[in-house]
């Protein structure tokens, strides 16, 4: 049984990439994150936390080990996926429950962030690109909705 979540939160420790072989085809990624989901209450002027909890995310990709190097202890970051429930064994033969994030998207927020750095785009244009160049001769700017023709 799993619920859909959606939690902003803070990263508490660095990403845990693992790669995971898959026979013959391309190897599973998973990046794991150790994420706080803190409740911010207003108390006094200022924010006391109630109730936040920690959780570990996974986010299985293909672009998992890329990934790995992009979020950093501390980063603010959005989760968007669903909660399961994990029941595993500890190191003394205890059974123990957890609820972890299986996510679907976890996107960096600005808080703290201090540049970003795209990287160029590939040269080659996409197959909506050609069609388009191939069915129009002449490339004329298209006009949108609610704009006004340049001059």
């Amino acid at each position: 049984m799993s619920t859909f979540f959606v939690g902003e939160g803070n990263i508490g420790s660095a990403p845990e990439f693992q790669e995971f072989a898959s026979g013959n085809d391309e190897p599973r990624r998973l990046l794991r994150l150790n994420v706080y989901f803190d409740n911010p209450i207003p108390r006094e002027g200022s924010y006391e936390d109630r109730g936040g909890y920690w959780a570990p995310v996974e986010l299985w990709h293909r672009e998992a080990e890329h990934w790995s190097t992009l979020y950093q202890k501390g980063m603010r970051v959005l989760v968007e996926g669903r909660t399961v429930r994990d029941e595993w064994e500890d190191s003394e033969d205890n059974a123990r429950v957890t609820f972890k994030i299986e996510a679907r998207r976890v996107g960096i927020l600005p808080h703290r962030v201090h540049s970003v750095v795209m990287r160029e785009r590939s040269s080659e244009p996409t197959t909506a690109q050609n069609t388009e160049q191939a069915s129009s001769p002449t490339s004329k700017p298209r006009k949108h909705r609610g704009q006004s023709p340049k001059a």
